[in-house]
């Protein structure tokens, strides 16, 4: 039997827009995994009369309800109670938690136990109970009319944590069902290119689908299949992997990666190299994203934010002449910083970052939106020309650090150089 799934947020919090609502895009990632669709997103302010309309829609449509938010001790975490109301739950105290909660407040906050804090340890009667081994509030299941109801903390690590131990392990019994997804992960084909490339495919395809999802700089093209266990439904994409990345080529940049940093270290690792980094318009940008990887040490050596013209010839050794004659903003300007840093810092290869981000164009009238990608490798200086168009700061920002990394992976995989000069 397929479920359907609705996701309720509870928290003004998510409404005023103060926090980002990560748990509903962690949950629907969960469900998926074991075949449960989910068909509705919902947040709700903390409102007894709103949520319990929000409820009331979610059990006519839906027969899996997972609530996030409001099971703290305070006058406003009314999920429980308001939960219990629509359906017809008495709440019961359950003293083996409150002990547990008691515990809690000992060893981790070293303070006896608020007595609002109390009401957590009431629930749902005949609940399945969910432990909450990092914070105060359990959480909980029931069926009530053919619909299980879920309540979960609203804390994002409390909620991960209990969502992983507790509420897949209940799902996935109600499910005969395994939904499996693979990422092809691309850079350098827009969406509209791609999805006229794919159309006819994508659109004679049931199961397993193919969809296309633009994220900034790149587009992931994610292959899903349902199926009674987990070996078929890899059976039934292997074939569709396979011919979406023969086709596509050397634009796909992984499968089922985080990011073409993170399969940049990877290579780096793999030749047992290191790389440096001198960046102009992207402030540092590409250093920050590969050092936020774990083992970041082991791949990457250093670099500089030369923004000014003066720190490119003092810090960098950029010639001065070089800088005078074709300016800052140039191919021959990106390879005298690549070779630079890796001049200074001994790493294997370094890139280099230099172009116009805007509002306007440079002193010597290069356009917003021009940017140069440098390479400095043991067989020779490489440039990228990059133009992104007059579009935002941030974007070409951004699109620059993507084109950078880019270099590096192809250079790093051998792939062809047709993009650049030499």
């Amino acid at each position: 039997m397929s479920h359907t799934a609705e996701i309720i947020a509870v928290g003004t919090e998510l409404l005023l827009g103060n926090i980002v609502n990560t748990n509903a895009r962690d949950i629907s990632q969960a469900l998926s995994a074991v075949g449960v669709n989910v068909f509705w997103h919902t947040v709700v302010g903390d409102n007894p009369e709103r949520l319990r309309q929000a409820l009331d829609i979610a059990r006519r449509r839906a027969d899996v309800i997972i609530t996030t938010g409001g099971l703290g001790p305070t006058y406003d975490d009314l999920t429980k109670q308001t939960i219990c109301a629509a359906f017809d739950k008495p709440l019961v105290l359950h003293p083996d938690i409150l002990d547990t909660i008691r515990t809690y407040f000992e060893k981790n906050v070293h303070m006896t136990m608020p007595e609002n804090n109390v009401q957590q340890a009431q629930l749902p009667e005949g609940c399945t109970v969910f432990d909450n081994p990092v914070g105060t509030a359990p959480g909980c299941a029931f069926e009530s009319g053919g619909v299980h109801v879920l309540m979960l903390p609203g804390p994002p690590f409390e909620m991960v944590t209990m969502l992983r131990r507790c509420a897949v392990p209940y799902l996935r019994r109600l499910s005969s069902e395994v939904i499996v997804s693979h990422d092809i992960m691309t850079f350098g084909l827009g969406e509209s290119p791609m999805e006229e490339l794919l159309r006819e495919k994508m659109l004679h395809m049931e199961n397993p689908s193919l969809a296309t999802y633009a994220k900034p700089s790149e587009v992931r093209l994610r292959a899903t299949a349902k199926a009674e266990s987990l070996e078929e439904a890899e059976a039934m994409l292997a074939p569709v992997v396979k011919e979406v990345t023969e086709l596509l080529g050397d634009y796909v940049y992984g499968v089922d990666v985080e990011s073409l940093e993170s399969v940049c270290s990877q290579l780096l690792r793999q030749k047992h190299w290191t790389m440096a980094t001198a960046e102009s318009c992207t402030g540092g940008q590409v250093a920050q994203r590969l050092t936020a990887l774990p083992g970041a040490s082991q791949v990457y050596r250093g670099g500089a934010v030369s923004y000014w013209t003066q720190v490119k010839a003092d810090v960098l050794g950029v010639p001065q002449a070089l800088l005078e004659e074709y300016g800052a903003v140039s191919a021959e300007a990106a390879r005298a910083m690549a070779e630079g840093a890796r001049r200074i810092t001994g790493a294997d290869i370094a890139v280099s970052v230099t172009g116009v981000a805007g509002p306007d164009p440079d002193e010597r009238g290069v356009d917003v939106g021009i940017v140069y990608i440098g390479l400095a490798a043991p067989e020779g200086t490489f440039c990228r020309r990059c133009d992104f168009g007059k579009r935002r700061r941030d974007r070409i920002r951004d699109l620059a650090a993507n084109h950078s990394f880019d270099v590096v992976r192809r250079y790093l995989t051998g792939l062809p150089v047709e993009h650049w000069t030499k």
